[in-house]
């Protein structure tokens, strides 16, 4: 895993890595702070996460993405399978972004003027520095990296996400790009995916 300097962490939004600056979180099992980055909306994918009413083991992580997606693969994922095998900018440990990364997501890249859901823990995000408070209707707001807004280049679209965090053998978190929205979708369904990679900050 490469690593950044804490005195040299980019900015949010800015084109780093392979992709854009996401957002930082925090390991709670280790301690380890990680940069996060997103791909460009050329690379997203689309597929089911996995197979409805399979458990599968290692795939729980909150905030461990790299972690997930190789749990998935392992159990037959195709759509695992496929974000592992992506080589952007010279970097092959892409990722299907954790349930907390994903928020990050959508917290700094949100590309819509729609009201956000405030209900639930959609926006709650104990592992992101700073910590991720619930969602008001206005908060957040649309994206203030133009590229990200709605109709940009890198705009996620206005539809549902998946996350590489499972629910349980039926259900794994996905979010809503739209207004927010943190909810569990069958398996089986297919959703879109943006990748994410991470650095380690030392």
């Amino acid at each position: 895993m490469s690593a950044v300097e804490k005195s040299a962490t980019p900015a949010i939004g800015q084109a780093y890595g392979g992709g854009f600056v996401t957002g930082i979180t925090r390991d709670p099992a280790t301690g380890e702070r990680h940069l996060w980055i997103t791909a460009g909306a050329a690379h997203e994918l689309k597929g089911a996460w996995g197979e409805f009413g399979a458990k599968i083991e290692g795939a729980d992580s909150f905030t461990n993405s790299r972690a997930n997606t190789e749990a998935m693969a392992a159990a037959g994922s195709e759509l695992a399978k496929q974000v592992l095998a992506l080589e952007i900018g010279g970097f092959t440990d892409w990722a299907i972004p954790a349930r907390d990364v994903q928020e990050l997501q959508y917290r700094h890249f949100k590309p819509t003027i729609e009201e956000n859901w405030a209900g639930l823990r959609n926006g709650d995000n104990p592992q992101s520095e700073p910590v991720g408070l619930l969602y008001s209707e206005e908060d957040p707001k649309q994206t203030a990296h133009e590229a990200f807004q709605e109709g940009g280049a890198e705009a996620f679209r206005d539809t549902w996400y998946w996350s590489s965090s499972q629910r349980s053998a039926i259900y794994a978190f996905n979010m809503d790009f739209g207004a927010g929205f943190q909810h569990g979708h069958g398996k089986s369904g297919e959703l879109r995916v943006r990748p994410v990679r991470s650095e380690l900050i030392q």
